[in-house]
């Protein structure tokens, strides 16, 4: 193998990873206001991408049909917070969890209902020739999801970091209880986290459609890669998502250069189960943290 399709494998592989990061952090922010795994984010990678080509079918300019796209799985996420999931915080994590899953086989149904069966392409953001460099071709497209990817990390790293609903945030992540004797409205920011992971998972969908079209079922295999990815990389921890996607992302790519694409689906399981027995707490993650 040349170093020129070494190259191209590895951008692939960072491709690809970037993609199951977008999806991670949803994952993480849910978790790291509430302890528990919304099995329902991948579905809103799925709308993001759906949404983003109804927009443009009804004759709405790409770039609006994307914000609209992203603020309505926003509103989907936080309706399924506000309806589904509140009534029943006080029932136990398992029932929550049970409660996403079910939302995500809602979500499905209804998007393959509205928007039919079939696959559906959007256009590119930047039409144009693939880039070179040093003889791999990296399309326009993948600089897209590369840069949305390192704002979505830089902006949630400020979020955490610099501002009051961060701190919220975080405060909320160690004990809802103690954040209500704070004053915080704890109610308020699961509500906004929900609202931000399907707004992340949705700029991924509408990220990544124009290069592998979107359709009603895509949600399941995003949903389990950004899974696996958070795992990986640790959950809570924004900067741990993105890791443990370019990482995961990576690896598939080399499976495939190196073994065969036959295994490429299975190596996140593979990662996934490797990673909860002998780090559950992830690459980045700090052994004896405890989420409540």
């Amino acid at each position: 193998m040349s170093s020129s399709e070494l190259l191209q494998f590895l951008i692939s592989g960072l491709q690809n990873g970037a993609v199951y990061a977008l999806v991670g952090l949803g994952f993480t922010l849910v978790y790291a206001s509430t302890g528990i795994i919304n099995f329902a984010q991948g579905e809103f990678f799925m709308l993001g991408g759906m949404l983003a080509v109804a927009g443009v079918r009804m004759g709405l300019p790409l770039p609006l049909s994307i914000l609209a796209a992203v603020l309505l799985s926003a509103g989907v996420g936080v309706a399924m917070e506000r309806f589904a999931l509140r009534p029943r915080r006080d029932s136990g994590a398992l029932v929550l969890i049970i409660i996403t899953i079910g939302a995500s086989m809602v979500l499905k149904s209804l998007a393959r209902h509205i928007f039919g069966p079939n696959e559906m392409a959007l256009p590119a953001f930047t039409p144009g020739p693939p880039v070179l460099l040093l003889g791999a071709a990296i399309d326009r497209q993948v600089l897209w999801i590369w840069g949305l990817t390192i704002v979505a990390v830089v902006g949630l790293t400020l979020l955490y970091t610099k501002t009051k609903l961060g701190r919220a945030m975080r405060a909320s992540s160690l004990s809802h209880d103690a954040a209500r004797l704070m004053g915080i409205d704890t109610a308020g920011v699961v509500m906004i986290s929900f609202g931000l992971a399907a707004a992340l998972g949705a700029l991924g969908g509408a990220a990544v459609a124009p290069l592998t079209q979107t359709a009603f079922d895509v949600g399941a295999r995003a949903g389990l890669k950004g899974f696996a990815a958070a795992i990986l990389g640790g959950l809570g921890n924004p900067i741990a998502a993105v890791v443990g996607g370019l990482v995961l992302g990576v690896l598939e790519s080399l499976s495939v250069a190196f073994i065969s694409s036959t295994y490429k689906d299975a190596i996140s399981l593979v990662l996934l189960l490797a990673v909860l027995f002998l780090r559950p707490q992830g690459l980045l993650g700090k052994s004896g943290r405890e989420k409540v």
